[in-house]
Formats: structure tokens, C-alpha cells, sequence
């Protein structure tokens, strides 16, 4: 169950409506870096968790947290379109709120949704699910929510320094602020878990001797001038404690693939089929046999 007492979580406010802000707001709120994404990706996780109860309501409570960051996204988004124009057709040019119809204004948030926020990214495209990672690997889906909370974070950050409204500024400086705090949880989980040591590599439930691991610690070059960049991955212990880092130049250890020819019904030219081979091979030795003749 959800519940919602109607207030928000963090104070909305905007002194200098924006209406260009509202649609850079929409990328905090739809983007590959935003809090739908955040949201879902905590709650299947959450769903989908086997194994220690305590993992699995820590998602769900951060999943539901999010929740209340979209609605304070898309209030300050409503707030910053307050006061535009309903009309493309108004003298724009006179009037300061107006003149970001032509000069960044989403037109979806006049045309589609009646000046309020929108599931769509900066660029009206809408959110797609596609960066929702749930793997039910606990420690590879902390490894996700620490990329995802510091690509949000980031982008919270740009945002805090493309506004010059105070309203703004404090609310992203609320939503970094636990940002920050997110980022920590899901290192502390993988810590509580033993860290890099005991959980790396993901899955440590594969037996390592079953892997090739002669490759399992060495870094490949791929520079044609056989140049290796050197670094804490070239030499040293590995960070599992299970083998030492070493680099080599990745040379083919295979030859240069071979497929059989195309079947007669695959849609292929006949020059590409097995019927076509074959019908080149019986006329080769036909011929080979009549110039004998």
C-alpha cells in the first residue's frame, strides 16, 4: 500500500516563474538521470528482493521517497509555468514570460499537459523504462543505485547552477542533499555485506575455477602503438583479494569466423544458399569431366 498525506516533503517555491526552467526541470523528472527512473528502479528492486528482509524495505522506503521528489519536481515545474501565455499568438516579443515560447519553452507543456509537468525528459521524449536495473542481484543492484544516484546527482547540481532563483536553489539543494545520502546507503549495503572483497566478482556465487583465470586479473591493450595506460588495474592485488592485476597486449586467440551458407528459405540472395552452393559445385565437376572427355 501507498500512502499520501498531501504535503510536501521538501518546501516548493519559485519567486521568478521560468518557463525554460520548467523545461530543463523535466529532465530531473523523465530523464535517464531522473527520479522516475530512481523511483521504479528502487521499487522492482524492492519487489523482486530475496534474502534479508531488511535490504528489501530499505528499497521500498527509498523507492516511495522518490515518489514525493517527482511530486516536488512537478510542482516547481507548474509553479515556473505560471503566467504563460495559453496563446503562441500574443505579442511574445513584449512580454518577458511570453518570449520563452520562442526561446525554449517546451510547447507541450502549453499544447499537452495545460502548464503542468510531464513523464518526459527535457526534450519532450518520454520516460521509457529502459534504464530501470533490476537485476536481483543484491550487491550488482547497489553497484546500479550508486551510478544512478551520482548521474542524478550531477544533474541536480547542473540545475542548481542554471537558476538564479532562491526557491529553486533550495529545493535542489534539499534533493542533492539526499542524493548524497542515497549514494552512501547503497555503498553501506555493500559494505554490511563485506565489501569488494567478499562481494566482487558479481555473482560471487559462480566458482571461480570454473572461469578462465588466467584473463580473470589481466587488463588488454587495444593501442595500436602498443601502449598500455598504467594505473591501480595494471599491477598491485586485485580488489577482491583473489588475484593480481597484470597487462598485456590483447592479441586474437581465434580464427576468423566461418558460417555455413544461408538456408533456401532465409530470404537470402541464391548466390548466399546451400541449394546455390551445391548447384556451383555439381556444374564444377561436370565441367571438370567433360573437358577430360
Amino acid at each position: 500500500m501507498f500512502y499520501t498525506d498531501g504535503k510536501l516533503q521538501f518546501p516548493v517555491r519559485v519567486e521568478r516563474p521560468n518557463p525554460v526552467f520548467a523545461r530543463a526541470l523535466q529532465q530531473a523528472i523523465g530523464g535517464v538521470e531522473g527520479e522516475i527512473r530512481v523511483c521504479l528502479q528502487y521499487l522492482f528492486q524492492g519487489w523482486g528482493s530475496r534474502g534479508p528482509a531488511k535490504y528489501r524495505d530499505m528499497l521500498l522506503n527509498t523507492g516511495t521517497e522518490e515518489i514525493g521528489h517527482i511530486e516536488m519536481l512537478s510542482t516547481a515545474v507548474a509553479l515556473n509555468l505560471e503566467g504563460a501565455p495559453l496563446s503562441v499568438q500574443e505579442d511574445v516579443s513584449k512580454d518577458a514570460i511570453g518570449g520563452s515560447v520562442l526561446n525554449g519553452m517546451s510547447m507541450q507543456h502549453i499544447l499537452s499537459s495545460g502548464l503542468a509537468a510531464m513523464p518526459v525528459n527535457s526534450d519532450g521524449i518520454p520516460f521509457d523504462c529502459s534504464h530501470i536495473y533490476a537485476s536481483g542481484n543484491i550487491a550488482a543492484d547497489m553497484t546500479a543505485n550508486v551510478t544512478a544516484e551520482s548521474t542524478g546527482r550531477a544533474l541536480a547540481v547542473r540545475l542548481y547552477n542554471m537558476t538564479d532563483d532562491p526557491g529553486m536553489k533550495d529545493m535542489l539543494a534539499f534533493l542533492i542533499a539526499r542524493d548524497t545520502m542515497h549514494q552512501q546507503q547503497w555503498m553501506a549495503v555493500i559494505e554490511e555485506l563485506g565489501g569488494t572483497a567478499k562481494q566482487f566478482p558479481i555473482p560471487n556465487s559462480f566458482p571461480q575455477e570454473l572461469e578462465h583465470q588466467e584473463y580473470s586479473y589481466v587488463y588488454l591493450g587495444h593501442m595500436t602503438d602498443g601502449s598500455i595506460p598504467q594505473g591501480r588495474w595494471t599491477s598491485g592485488p586485485s580488489l577482491d583479494g583473489k588475484g593480481e592485476y597484470s597487462a598485456a597486449i590483447s592479441e586474437p586467440l581465434g580464427g576468423k569466423p566461418s558460417l555455413a551458407p544461408a538456408r533456401p528459405d532465409s530470404g537470402a540472395q541464391l548466390d548466399q544458399t546451400s541449394k546455390s552452393g551445391m548447384t556451383g559445385v555439381i556444374g564444377g565437376v561436370e565441367g571438370a569431366i567433360e573437358r577430360k572427355l
